[in-house]
């Protein structure tokens, strides 16, 4: 029913665009008599006035057809520009020549400059009834929207800046009044984007916020390094305004610069440094054309694995899980970025010895990515059996699993936890380490492991902890005034990590450097700001006391372990620790009995295995 409503409305525009046109012609022929008489009626000859509405019937139906041909009809004038301006115009100026035409085929007598005042005439009446549209909907849009309206300020007053100005004003969705724009090119001082003046540079945004009562900033700097938009961004977020920024300038290399390209502004941008750019195309051959299994494909670090891999075409992307929800949805993901990827999807735990034996047997990968793991550490510190279970026992057999069936490569997902742990889930990781480093060297597969710290926007990671506190009005909870962190979005550890996997000869701990230790403090006072609040007033943040097992800092190496480059700088690598490999082998076999009977001091039999885990009382 929508969709006829709307064919209807489009064909009455046309009928009614075509008829102001007939009309158009007809005044455009006689105003070009009346301009050339100057404005005298009664001076014009009566021959003049037939001839000319004699042969208008002509001169109508050729304007028509090359209207139509100028697309005059079908464009959208609620968002004209230059083009439909400049069809406007040839459409126009070859009307004129079709009267000129007209005449000289029918000898018709007509003054010489007739022609170019008809076309002059109707180029006006064209443009009035296309272009005043605009101006109308501006006015009746801005006294509908009265109050309602969001001040908007724009930072950026190159393209990007332009054209979202002209977005704003044309849009009818949008309940926005761009009031003023700031640049730090001084030679934009002073001037105007569709009417809106440039009114000085980043400094002077919080005196602007104030005097106009601005509502919201938006940052249209898209090529702008990070570090210019954290400056620009510390300068905004203590003014309480909303912030919105363009995501990248990809945005106006495909044309697609927008109120719905806006994004809002996050913690991410604040961290102030350039993401970590990994040129997988030349290290991903090893991917291309083999059999790849990633265990805990549904999970964060997981499923970026699987994008990451998917776009360098393997043979086969063997993706295994024992959360269905997550699951389903980069199954769907994968399926409709990625048509002709070779994709199994299953559902299945690592603790299942068997289960993974018959994957391994029946998909023979040649890649595995270990990524599935219990993670938070105050759940595990509560169920320090499961994660015994799953960590150390499920990564056990998953090994097994890849050496019985000869995997070629083996990269297991572990963490800065690992080293020196306090807690459970930490430990667990270190004892997954030493399973690596000991079938490396007892197995014809490369066994690996990769260290990282916490990934921003992953599964129970602090930063969406803290939006949904901002949302409910807070207060926002932080364990610690000291505590830090390291951090790295999910593409740049991933892609890390399959770099990582590229270099592997078997038997290495990678080190990922993940930059500059943050505050986490920090971090929720910034996200307050963003958020439109003042932190301690509108939104408290209290501290709670560190959490069983959390450190106030992580650590990435323990000091045995030395450091070893690579080709990356982001990647080092750390030295193996020796160990009695076959008193270990026994002690898992001691754990993989004892754990099974939930006992309560479980942490000391880990102990055993990890002399460097104390666990906090």
């Amino acid at each position: 029913m929508k969709t006829i409503l709307d064919t209807n409305q489009i064909l009455i525009k046309r009928i009614f665009l075509i008829l102001y046109d007939i009309i158009a012609v007809v005044a455009a022929s006689l105003m070009a008599l009346f301009i050339r008489f100057e404005g005298n009626y009664a001076s014009i000859p009566r021959g003049y006035i037939t001839q000319c509405l004699k042969y208008v019937p002509v001169v109508i139906a050729a304007t028509l057809i090359i209207f139509y041909c100028f697309r005059l009809y079908s464009s959208l004038w609620t968002f004209a520009g230059a083009p439909e301006l400049i069809n406007i115009t040839f459409a126009c100026g070859l009307s004129a020549m079709a009267q000129m035409t007209v005449v000289v085929l029918f000898s018709v007598n007509m003054p010489r400059s007739y022609y170019f005042l008809y076309g002059v005439s109707l180029w006006i009446l064209v443009f009035l009834s296309r272009f005043s549209y605009r101006g109308i909907r501006t006015l009746i849009k801005r006294q509908a929207s009265g109050a309602t309206t969001s001040r908007v300020m724009i930072v950026g007053a190159g393209a990007a800046g332009n054209l979202l100005v002209k977005e704003i004003h044309n849009s009818n969705h949008v309940s926005k009044r761009v009031i003023c724009i700031v640049d730090d090119d001084k030679s934009k001082e002073g001037s105007y984007l569709h009417g809106v003046k440039v009114m000085g540079n980043r400094q002077n945004i919080p005196e602007l916020v104030k005097r106009f009562r601005i509502d919201e900033i938006i940052i249209a700097m898209p090529s702008a390094p990070a570090k210019a938009i954290k400056t620009v961004l510390d300068v905004c977020k203590e003014t309480g305004c909303e912030l919105k920024r363009l995501p990248g300038v990809y945005q106006l290399v495909n044309g697609e610069v927008g109120i719905s390209k806006l994004k809002e502004v996050d913690v991410n941008d604040l961290l102030g440094r350039e993401p970590v750019k990994v040129n997988l195309s030349t290290i991903m051959d090893y991917v291309s054309g083999k059999v790849v299994l990633v265990t805990g494909g549904g999970g964060s670090i997981g499923s970026e694995i699987c994008r990451q891999v998917a776009e360098h075409h393997p043979k086969m992307l063997v993706l295994v899980d024992i959360y269905e929800n997550t699951t389903y949805d980069i199954q769907n993901e994968l399926k409709n970025r990625y048509p002709e990827l070779n994709l199994v999807v299953l559902i299945a735990s690592v603790r299942n010895t068997k289960r993974m034996d018959m994957i391994f047997e029946t998909y023979r990968p040649d890649i595995v990515y270990h990524a599935a793991a219990h993670k938070h550490v105050p759940l595990m510190e509560d169920s320090p059996n499961e994660a015994v279970k799953n960590n150390v026992l499920g990564t056990w057999k998953v090994v097994q699993a890849a050496d019985k069936w000869k995997v070629k490569r083996f990269v297991m997902i572990s963490t800065d936890k690992a080293v020196n742990p306090t807690n459970i889930m930490g430990a667990t990781k270190r004892i997954c380490e030493m399973i690596i480093q000991t079938y490396n060297n007892r197995s014809h597969t490369e066994f690996v492991a990769v260290r990282f710290g916490n990934v921003l926007g992953s599964n129970g990671s602090v930063i969406p902890l803290f939006k949904k506190q901002i949302e409910q009005g807070g207060p926002v909870t932080v364990t610690h005034p000291d505590i830090i962190r390291y951090f790295m979005t999910i593409p740049e550890a991933v892609s890390l990590v399959l770099q990582a996997g590229a270099y592997a000869q078997g038997g290495e701990i990678f080190v990922l450097d993940m930059g500059e230790p943050v505050k986490i403090a920090d971090l929720a006072r910034n996200l307050i700001l963003l958020s439109g609040h003042k932190p301690g007033e509108d939104i408290q943040i209290v501290y709670t006391g560190l959490r069983p097992g959390e450190k106030l800092y992580e650590e990435m190496l323990m000091h045995e372990e030395g450091l070893q480059e690579t080709a990356n700088k982001l990647i080092h690598i750390g030295k193996p620790i020796k160990m009695d490999e076959d008193n270990f082998l026994m002690q898992l076999e001691n754990l993989k009995d004892y754990v099974v009977q939930e006992p309560d001091d479980i942490r000391k039999w880990v102990q055993e295995i990890v002399p460097t885990y104390h666990p906090k009382e």
